[in-house]
């Protein structure tokens, strides 16, 4: 049936929000750059297209986003109000300067790699004590902020948009661990996404199925990363998931334990004093 709903278009008024451009859209939602024309202040409304806003989507949705309010940390992306403006459902969170995935397309240093390494395994350990699986951790779902913050975003909602566009499972192909892609995720699956995150951002190259290592890219790695990090990253990537790390906090532990030592092999490694 086709749908009665006004067609969504940049410079319209959503409640009080106006919408200044379109900065994504996949199967499940569009996102905009919006005004908060009240406050003067600059959001991103995330609308999930009108196919998809079902009464069961509905309450699924409550439930996940409840549990996403939750999470009160410097790494996680807030939401700030979901709520239906007219005829749609949105989602109102901050406005991100980019995406990693925007940020990937350029040179990442050791530093910044270590960085968004540092505070996307504080924001996923924070989600694991408190019982709550991201089940989509990529790099359009990291965003990046002023003075090299990363939030992490989509908790809760990732996963109900991916069992509402795939009817079983959760997660995109080529960023989940294997167990995952069966239906079956749980903290360790998380930590594989980690794993594939971290190899990227200090190779410049993509683990990819069958995952054996080892992977392209591992020349440069070995350059970075004392042997200790490496041993950490591919703990992580373990096809089997008892060989992992059993959730993101016990990972930051090891990541920790191992920080002084990979800052000071990368550093003798360049021939600094």
């Amino acid at each position: 049936m086709k749908s009665s709903k006004p067609a969504l278009r940049v410079g319209m008024r959503l409640g009080k929000y106006r919408l200044d451009r379109r900065i994504g859209c996949g199967g499940f939602a569009t996102v905009y750059a919006a005004t908060d024309t009240l406050l003067g202040i600059k959001v991103a409304l995330k609308i999930p297209l009108p196919a998809h806003v079902s009464g069961d989507l509905l309450d699924d949705f409550r439930r996940e986003v409840r549990l996403t309010m939750k999470l009160d940390h410097p790494n996680i992306q807030p939401i700030r109000d979901a709520t239906f403006l007219g005829d749609y459902l949105a989602i109102v969170t901050p406005l991100a300067e980019k995406t990693l995935e925007d940020r990937l397309k350029k040179r990442i240093s050791f530093e910044t790699a270590f960085s968004i390494t540092q505070q996307l395994l504080e924001a996923v350990a924070h989600a694991h004590e408190r019982k709550v699986i991201h089940c989509d951790i990529k790099p359009e779902n990291i965003l990046m902020f002023g003075g090299s913050q990363l939030r992490l975003s989509d908790f809760g909602i990732a996963k109900v948009a991916q069992a509402t566009i795939n009817g079983s499972g959760t997660g995109t192909v080529g960023y989940m661990a294997p167990e995952q892609a069966m239906g079956k995720p749980s903290t360790k699956s998380d930590v594989f996404s980690i794993g594939l995150l971290t190899y990227r951002l200090f190779s410049s190259h993509w683990p990819e199925y069958p995952f054996r290592w080892p992977f392209p890219g591992a020349a440069l790695l070995r350059r970075r990363l004392h042997t200790d990090v490496i041993a950490m990253i591919r703990k992580s990537l373990a096809i089997e998931p008892h060989q992992r790390f059993r959730d993101a906090n016990q990972m930051l532990r090891q990541w920790n334990k191992n920080r002084l030592k990979s800052i000071r092999y990368y550093k003798k490694q360049r021939g600094d004093n």
